[in-house]
């Protein structure tokens, strides 16, 4: 009877290892997909939200997302506002059947990654990149503000609707020539107060935006150099960090850590023994 007890403890090893490993894998296959998606509606989230909602839901020159939405589907509503916008305010439509860029599955990712603010479920993810001007931008004479901090200010707050270069997106075009006697204060007046009814909401701090008279100045100065002529690139310096990729657990991955861990209790097991 004691020469089967190291038997017995094998055998409990192995099926203990077993039901690890089939657990784990219960749990990768069905947590990865979830957990791509939300990766993806966070990336998405990053390129084409944050601008207006905040980095963290939380509100900026458009609605806050990191609240419960009362709604019996809540993911209904939200789809609906991305796909077709609110008519009337700044939120305009995202889906591409709309006119907008994006297609029913970085729709679907998006919602789901504002909804998982409802319970705190969403990754922590590296800040969006900074921006620069890859060119120097010589300023428009008489027109104040300097057109080179413009070109930031732009590619972190414009680019998102106007475009990376401002050839427009969902947003209107900004590379063109400005039929106005002083089309800078035109311009200027259009980021303080926005267009009401439209897409363009108020940047101004005097009108509940994010932005300051200095760099509403250098934002003007940066959309009037602007021309059909000429066109300075703007790119990151550098990107966000890419999420942690678990997906090799599906793999030999798991199999690998199914070895390891078979190992490891094999041998707890037999000092176990060898102590009793």
């Amino acid at each position: 009877m004691p020469a089967s007890r190291p038997f017995r403890y094998l055998g409990l090893a192995l099926l203990l290892s077993i039901f690890i490993l089939i657990v784990g894998q219960i749990n990768v296959l069905a947590q990865t997909p979830d957990q791509d998606k939300l990766e993806q509606g966070a990336r998405l989230y990053a390129e084409n939200c944050v601008v207006c909602h905040g980095p963290n839901g939380e509100g900026r020159v458009g609605a806050t997302l990191a609240k419960n939405w009362p709604s019996i589907r809540p993911d209904l509503t939200v789809e609906t506002i991305i796909e077709n916008g609110v008519q009337g305010s700044p939120m305009p439509a995202w889906s591409q059947e709309s006119g907008g860029p994006l297609n029913q599955e970085q729709i679907d990712a998006l919602v789901f990654y504002i909804l998982s603010w409802q319970t705190g479920g969403f990754p922590t993810f590296a800040p969006t990149p900074t921006f620069r001007a890859v060119v120097p931008i010589t300023p428009v004479p008489e027109v104040e503000g300097d057109p080179n901090n413009g070109a930031v200010l732009f590619a972190h707050n414009c680019a998102v609707c106007h475009g990376p270069q401002g050839e427009g997106r969902i947003g209107a075009t900004l590379i063109k020539n400005w039929p106005s006697i002083r089309p800078d204060l035109t311009v200027k007046t259009t980021i303080r107060t926005g267009i009401p009814g439209s897409v363009m909401p108020a940047w101004s701090k005097e009108n509940g935006g994010p932005l300051g008279e200095s760099e509403i100045n250098d934002l003007t100065a940066f959309i009037l150099s602007r021309s059909e002529t000429q066109v300075v690139q703007i790119t990151p310096t550098v990107a966000p960090l890419s999420p942690v990729d678990v997906s090799w657990l599906s793999g030999w991955g798991g199999v690998l850590l199914f070895f390891v861990l078979f190992v490891v209790i094999i041998a707890g097991a037999l000092i176990a023994q060898r102590r009793t």
